[in-house]
């Protein structure tokens, strides 16, 4: 049974690590805003009539 404990708190502490690494990329990281441009060919847009 104690291996099952430890095994426990292992999963616990990993799953504790990821989940404070995800709430500090929340919280610190600010995504940067920028225009994007993207050319779209006129044949996607107006397809030829057969």
């Amino acid at each position: 049974m104690p291996t099952l404990f430890r095994f426990l708190l292992v999963l616990g502490i990993l799953g504790g690590t990821v989940y404070g690494g995800m709430v500090a990329l929340v919280f610190l990281v600010e995504p940067s805003a920028r225009e994007i441009t993207v050319r779209l060919p006129s044949e996607r847009l107006n397809p030829p009539q057969p």
